[in-house]
């Protein structure tokens, strides 16, 4: 879609997804552990991005994309969102099933296809997982006071994404009830949904990944959210 590239558009991707809620910045060591490949190959694949004006990586500093990398990872972003929600609401896909395939569809997504498909759905505003989709300009809009469920705190709140990329992790957190506007209580004895007696057990890379707000807050987005 961006013409960078499957690799380019692969790295573009998880580079800016990698802080999108929070998280430390991307890093060769994890790059390497995503596309299961090594720390040279991934080496030698950001400096070829580098040379392409797309990012900037210098040795024990993090990795930056510069604004013509960011804007070609947030149109593929797009697309990927895109691309789970109509699997999801017009093909029957299941919420765990999806992830993997748009990753596999997403390259050969037109511009077109991708507005084609946006105004299908209605333009909706997150994917099945509770992501914000970025507008056809590249506007991401998130709810105002989001963070992850690890500093979220006591009191009660409103589950507004969660993980997709581990079909497992996923699929535990459906069957636990555990899904985009459910309404979670944190407390001293850890997380219960919203009636249930018994605290719900997440692992530490569910605390955080899952993104939730404060249930009084509205149903309005405003600025990014992030930990």
């Amino acid at each position: 879609m961006t013409g960078a590239g499957r690799v380019a558009e692969d790295y573009l991707k998880t580079i800016w997804s990698a802080t999108e809620w929070g998280a430390p910045p991307a890093t060769v060591s994890s790059l390497a552990d995503r596309f299961h490949t090594t720390r040279a190959t991934v080496s030698v694949n950001l400096k070829r991005l580098s040379a392409q004006g797309l990012l900037t990586h210098e040795p024990y500093a993090p990795i930056e994309l510069t604004g013509r990398g960011a804007r070609l990872a947030v149109s593929m972003v797009r697309t990927h969102r895109i691309l789970e929600t109509f699997l999801v609401e017009l093909l029957g896909y299941a919420w765990d099933e999806v992830h993997d395939l748009a990753e596999g569809l997403e390259h050969a997504a037109t511009p077109d296809l991708v507005d084609r498909l946006d105004a299908l759905l209605g333009h909706p505003r997150s994917d099945p997982h509770g992501d914000p989709i970025p507008s056809r300009t590249g506007e991401v809009r998130y709810h105002e006071g989001a963070r992850t469920l690890a500093v979220a705190g006591p009191g009660a709140w409103q589950v507004i994404r969660i993980p997709d990329a581990a079909a497992e992790r996923l699929r535990d957190l459906i069957d636990r009830s555990i899904v985009p506007g459910a309404v979670l209580t944190v407390g001293d004895g850890g997380v219960r949904l919203s009636g249930a007696p018994e605290p719900v057990p997440l692992d530490e890379e569910s605390w955080a990944s899952i993104i939730v707000r404060p249930v009084d807050d509205g149903d309005d987005a405003g600025a990014p959210g992030g930990a």
